[in-house]
């Protein structure tokens, strides 16, 4: 979108609206972001984002700097999940996510028994839900997932570590109907967190299982 066309946007008293950036106003906002956000600062995107954030968290296995990391988060940020967890290396790779996790809030664990104490501090505490399709898991597709609750997700090909899939409330899987054993991690957890959506954000409840 090209420079702002008219006069600058003000606040009530006539002085310059803080929300907007200047530099976007003049030169134009080129920004992957809805036009509801154009020209606006990224501390005013972030405070908007957080004025209608779901219950619904993120989190990622990150032993071997898997590049599905990056989709997993912007599909986060297409949801606007309350955060995203990266439990493993700090550092991760962040191409895929086409700069959206600077309008989400991160949260690193060192481990998954660092995540685990986290989501049992959290008042009330959260219940963690792993996505993987693993002997014991439930289809997702007749699953009841919680409101508030925290979706897990294992890197390409490994996936789940023992460690956290021990660790989980639950284990759900996405039902496959075709010769593939896997989904692709960033496909995946596009399908769960739809799922969370469907069934929280408009109310809508699985088919009985």
């Amino acid at each position: 979108m090209g420079p702002w066309v008219g006069p600058w946007p003000t606040l009530p008293t006539g002085d310059p609206d803080p929300r907007y950036d200047p530099e976007l106003l003049r030169d134009g906002d080129r920004r992957n972001v809805a036009d509801r956000f154009r020209y606006l600062t990224l501390q005013a995107v972030v405070a908007e984002l957080d004025s209608s954030r779901h219950d619904l968290h993120v989190a990622v296995e990150n032993w071997e700097h898997d590049l599905n990391i990056g989709s997993v988060v912007r599909t986060a940020n297409a949801f606007n999940v309350a955060a995203f967890h990266v439990v493993g290396r700090r550092r991760w790779n962040r191409r895929g996510a086409m700069v959206t996790d600077r309008y989400q809030h991160e949260v690193h664990h060192p481990d998954v028994d660092h995540l685990v104490r986290w989501c049992g501090t959290q008042s009330p505490g959260i219940p963690l839900i792993a996505v993987d399709n693993v002997p014991g898991s439930v289809p997702l597709e007749t699953t009841t997932l919680p409101r508030r609750c925290l979706l897990a997700f294992g890197q390409e090909g490994p996936g789940l570590t023992s460690e956290l899939l021990a660790a989980a409330d639950a284990v759900v899987h996405i039902t496959q109907f075709g010769s593939t054993r896997s989904l692709n991690a960033g496909a995946a957890a596009a399908i769960a967190m739809h799922a969370w959506v469907r069934q929280h954000a408009f109310g809508q409840d699985p088919p009985p299982g």
